[in-house]
């Protein structure tokens, strides 16, 4: 079966005023992966917004976790939301967002069908 989304750490994704929430087990993940404390990972490089933890967006506007000439620095261990990506629910759920994703993400090969990316989201 063709493979319907592989990773080119582009940074597109990382890009813009996200969201990316953090699950306590994640900031222990990544605190750990980076040979910090988790209060010295929080106070570095998250935001508390509603009661929850999110990674910050540098003046750049990328990910502070997204380095230009390293890619995601955190690649191993990346937050749930972003490991999920492209297999978001909106985008296996609906042709026209599919479409849209494919045309902005280079790592979603253009040549898989709708149907063959929805089973390896379901996978």
């Amino acid at each position: 079966m063709e493979k319907g989304f592989e990773c080119q750490q582009c940074g597109d994704c990382c890009y813009g005023e996200g969201g990316i929430r953090l699950d306590p087990d994640e900031v222990e993940n990544i605190a750990r992966f980076l040979h910090l404390p988790p209060e010295a990972f929080l106070s570095r490089y998250c935001e508390k917004k509603n009661g929850r933890t999110y990674i910050r967006t540098g003046s750049d506007g990328f990910c502070i976790m997204f380095d230009k000439e390293e890619r995601c620095l955190i690649h191993p261990v990346k937050p749930k939301p972003c490991a999920q990506w492209p297999f978001f629910p909106a985008i296996v759920g609906d042709k026209e967002n599919w479409e849209a994703a494919k045309g902005a993400c280079p790592g979603i090969n253009r040549d898989c069908s709708f149907e063959t990316f929805v089973k390896q989201a379901k996978a």
